[in-house]
């Protein structure tokens, strides 16, 4: 007897139907083709178990089972489930005209307990898309999956409920949540305020800026000066997370398994901030299985590096393509996959191997050569990717001992999201291009002319600074969103003076 179940496989952060032929004929022998990895192997003991202890009979015919298309290959437990129904099927213990009418997924326990799998909800935009009528999936991963519209969700803890669903034996409710209202609600979840941020008012600022333009931003200060706290607090200043945006987030981060138990969509923009540590898998993605790294997590949020000359000179490099393409591509010799990687670069440093260059009060032991080597580690491309550097210097006492409250991030949120508001009709039509900091040369010169007392301002700190021509553009695109921050159609010599003030690493005599 033939049989057919369909199930689905995550490539990158989409779901491609599977379709799962079981063939039960004469014999006593187990076939699985269709390229197979070990863990699908190794279904076949645990189907076998959860099968015997609820009371199923493992057909003793030859059972030839084909996992098409035959040349994708299959990786993981997920398939438990829709192997041992199409198994179950075949041997006459289920007899449905609905097998077809659903997409399965879910790996088995030895008691035929249904557990969680990774990629629910590409698998459930890809179901609604091929007109499946549901999706049979975990308990755990229910909510998740649940997000898709039009489609018939539902969450199952044992291998009897789904037979007994099939069979009309009970009923099942399929999972119905309000998205929308459950995503507003927690869009303004966050932890950490700027109203805890005592003193620090520039670098405040240019943490505004950034917010306003989506520039990357690096932050140059002593230990304990407050680079990390500030990092911590920016997603709580970004725009909002659109619809769109926090699907495709949430995409993401169910393809890694790094959604938590009965969530349903991410409603607060990413904050990763990886160790020093890290791999280049881990950091770009890719492996043996394929996932999502960092730069993917951090999608529509932030990534934050500390201590930003610590990591591996070969992973900062890999950063600067992704800065640029706001995607990533891996490339191996058995598949090619594209991850998105559109995210804020926030880095923080020491200014020198002691930490005390530029120090206030305690004196620096390096020499300026080490200052300038220290500096170094940091390739010119990377750097030439950072639109904003600040320097940072400790908060004085009379600051840390002020018990009235900073402005909050609400207050600062609010200017941040007009001056998006105003990119955003700026580059209506323009692809590829929503803020500031990704506007083109041709676009700098269009919309980041500034006037004649501006420019003039300019040419004198490219002369006295010594500024690299790398820096030109990336003082006319944050000019350009201070303008915006104050609803000025022009940009004036005022922008442009607070734009010079945040190239300090550009300066030929910063660290001599």
């Amino acid at each position: 007897m033939l049989v057919k179940v369909f199930a689905a496989a995550v490539e990158g952060i989409d779901a491609i139907p599977i379709t799962i032929e079981v063939n039960s004929s004469r014999g006593c022998m187990f076939h699985l083709v269709g390229l197979p990895d070990s863990a699908v192997k190794e279904s076949h003991e645990r189907i076998k178990s959860a099968f015997g202890i609820n009371g199923y009979k493992f057909p003793k015919n030859e059972i030839i089972i084909n996992m098409s298309p035959a040349d994708i290959r299959k990786e993981g437990t997920a398939y438990d489930l829709p192997l041992a129904i199409g198994i179950l099927a075949a041997g006459g213990e289920i007899v449905s005209d609905s097998l077809d009418k659903y997409v399965f997924m879910g790996e088995l326990g030895l008691d035929g307990s249904v557990r969680s799998v990774k990629g629910a909800l590409p698998i459930a935009i890809m179901a609604r898309k091929h007109g499946y009528k549901g999706l049979i999936v975990p308990m755990q991963n229910v909510r998740e999956a649940a997000v898709v519209n039009n489609l018939e969700v539902y969450g199952v803890s044992n291998i009897k409920e789904v037979v007994d669903f099939l069979t009309g034996q009970c009923d099942l409710a399929p999972t119905v949540i309000n998205t929308r209202e459950e995503f507003f609600n927690h869009q303004a979840l966050y932890n950490l305020d700027f109203s805890e941020v005592k003193g620090q008012e520039s670098v405040k600022r240019a943490l505004e800026v950034a917010a306003a333009g989506g520039h990357n931003i690096i932050m140059v200060g002593p230990p304990g000066s407050g680079k990390s706290m500030m990092a911590k607090r920016l997603p709580s200043i970004l725009p909002p997370l659109s619809l769109a945006e926090s699907l495709e987030t949430t995409k993401i981060h169910s393809v890694a398994g790094k959604l938590a138990m009965d969530t349903s969509l991410i409603a607060v923009r990413p904050f990763r901030s990886p160790h020093h540590s890290i791999s280049q898998v881990a950091m770009v993605g890719g492996g043996m299985y394929p996932v999502p790294g960092e730069i993917s997590l951090a999608h529509n949020g932030v990534l934050f590096l500390d201590e930003l000359p610590e990591f591996n000179r070969q992973i900062l490099e890999l950063l600067r393509q992704p800065l640029e393409d706001r995607k990533i591509t891996i490339a191996r010799s058995k598949y090619t996959l594209d991850y998105p990687a559109s995210f804020m670069l926030v880095a923080s440093m020491n200014p020198c191997p002691c930490g005390f260059y530029n120090h206030p009060t305690r004196p620096c032991v390096c020499t300026a050569g080490q200052v300038q080597k220290y500096l170094n580690k940091i390739s010119g491309p990377l750097l030439d990717r950072i639109d904003i550097q600040v320097e940072i210097v400790p908060v004085p006492f009379e600051k840390i001992s002020d018990t009235r409250p900073s402005e909050p991030s609400s207050v600062i949120r609010e200017r941040v999201v007009k001056a998006r508001k105003i990119q955003e009709e700026r580059y209506k039509g323009i692809s590829g291009v929503y803020c500031n900091a990704q506007m083109t040369h041709k676009l700098t010169v269009d919309y980041a002319t500034p006037d004649s007392e501006g420019l003039n301002l300019l040419r004198i700190a490219m002369e006295r600074f010594n500024l690299s021509a790398r820096a030109y553009d990336r003082i006319l695109r944050v000019a350009r969103t201070i303008a915006d921050l104050e609803a000025s159609p022009d940009v004036c010599a005022s922008h442009i003076a607070e734009a010079i003030g945040y190239r300090n690493l550009d300066r030929e005599t910063w660290g001599a």
